[in-house]
């Protein structure tokens, strides 16, 4: 699908979707607790239909209901709270990272003999050292870097070293499959540990579910470590539970309001969340915008907006909204240590650069930075997603503000994360045509 945008300012106020960061978490619990869960999930997406996928593949059973799921754990009618598993489960991750990263390591805590497999740039996506811890904790796992991956044997506990600078999801799929690990099991995660708080928001899924987790800081053969512990115990249900509201795609809304001449306001958006996404009020005050707080909900609105230099390493995501209110923002703007972002969807530096580049602005890779400069006029044109959903949304909150139109190929990948998006676009103002084609 092609997406054609007519400059339109947005403005007005918005519900959050739910955060499939905080979803992908609850879901996988629920289902290896010992009993029912219902989840108040207000929304889905690719990403998260795909982790529900994968439950249900492992002997889960998932249903829709009118405030979300509810989750027929896979231990219903087990005779031990050790969940009884489907063998030789195929796991269709699709192109979600997480589901991958997350039910790896806990389909091999459970001795599951799976298949995983998936597809777009997920096999692309590292899984070293994750991949080589768990066979060093007694996993066989087929060749790394192909999918599908084959899992056999069964997960020991322990201690677990990984360095701090790939990915969070490592240390939280380590930490999902510690309660059914035959010992205490300790993750080590190398200093500074970046996207710390979505390690953080793992916490908060398993202290929901009953399981505590201990931090602590050591330093070991004279590296500093984070410590994460988990003593053992058995995951309960609290019977309900709401998923939060969703900060990096409410992101691109607040960065809108900040572009624009009136308010942009989403409600629903936990004020103390764990989700590292939260840092784009500080950043877009920073920029200049005017932030408001209030009951349950945030705002934004326009003010002079100057570049800034910002280390993005704690959260990555941010830097498609991010780069969408720097390409209106007077000087230059660096997003630095942003090399983490070669590794999703698309290599998303190349991919943020080429698409303000298409619509008239000025941006330039330098080595793991992205540099932005401000432009007066953006003029529209013709950008490619490349089949990456910040890419899409990022375009079509410069596009409203551009002096012509502006059409997003691929422009159907946002339902990886958000799959109303351009619904919830239209019902801020902005005009979208969408136009189903064979253009290459």
């Amino acid at each position: 699908m092609n997406a054609i945008i007519s400059p339109h300012a947005l403005a007005g106020s918005i519900p959050s979707i739910a955060s499939k960061s905080a979803a992908h978490r609850l879901l996988i619990l629920a289902a290896l607790s010992p009993s029912i869960t219902d989840i108040d999930c207000r929304t889905t997406s690719d990403d998260i239909d795909a982790t529900i996928s994968c439950l249900q593949a492992l002997g889960a059973r998932i249903t829709a209901t009118k405030l979300g799921f509810r989750v027929v754990p896979i231990a219903v009618g087990a005779s031990s709270t050790q969940p009884r598993l489907i063998k030789g489960a195929l796991l269709d991750c699709g192109e979600s990272g997480s589901t991958l990263r997350f039910l790896l390591p806990v389909s091999c805590a459970l001795g599951a003999k799976a298949t995983l497999t998936g597809h777009g740039r997920l096999a692309e996506r590292p899984l070293s050292p994750l991949y080589e811890q768990l066979c060093e904790h007694g996993c066989e796992l087929s060749k790394k870097g192909v999918l599908p991956l084959q899992t056999q044997g069964q997960l020991t506990g322990g201690r677990f070293f990984l360095p701090g600078n790939v990915s969070s999801q490592f240390a939280s799929g380590l930490l999902l499959a510690s309660p059914f690990l035959d010992k205490p099991t300790e993750v080590f995660v190398l200093a500074p540990v970046q996207s710390a708080p979505y390690i953080r928001l793992t916490i908060d899924a398993l202290e929901s579910f009953g399981v505590a987790v201990g931090l602590s800081d050591h330093v070991l053969n004279g590296h500093q470590y984070r410590r994460y512990a988990i003593g053992g115990g058995c995951l309960r249900s609290p019977g309900k539970i709401v998923v939060e509201g969703d900060w990096s795609n409410a992101a691109f809304w607040l960065a809108a309001g900040s572009i624009g001449h009136a308010t942009v306001e989403v409600r629903g958006l936990k004020a103390d969340s764990s989700q590292g996404d939260r840092a784009i009020l500080a950043a877009l005050a920073r920029f200049g915008a005017r932030v408001m707080r209030g009951p349950g909900a945030v705002a934004v609105s326009g003010g002079k907006l100057e570049g800034i230099t910002l280390d993005v390493s704690g959260f990555p995501d941010l830097v498609p909204p991010l780069a969408a209110v720097a390409t209106f923002a007077e000087g230059k703007t660096r997003l630095t240590n942003a090399g983490r972002l070669r590794l999703k969807e698309s290599d998303r530096l190349v991919s943020v650069s080429n698409a303000l580049t298409a619509l008239g602005g000025h941006a330039q890779i330098e080595n793991d930075d992205l540099i932005i400069e401000g432009s007066s006029s953006i003029v529209g044109g013709l950008v490619d997603a490349e089949n990456d959903h910040r890419i899409a949304m990022m375009a079509a909150i410069v596009a409203a503000q551009a002096d012509g139109p502006t059409t997003i190929r691929g422009a159907q990948c946002v339902a990886k994360s958000y799959p109303n998006f351009f619904d919830d676009f239209a019902g801020l103002g902005g005009q979208v045509s969408p136009h189903d084609c064979e253009e290459n």
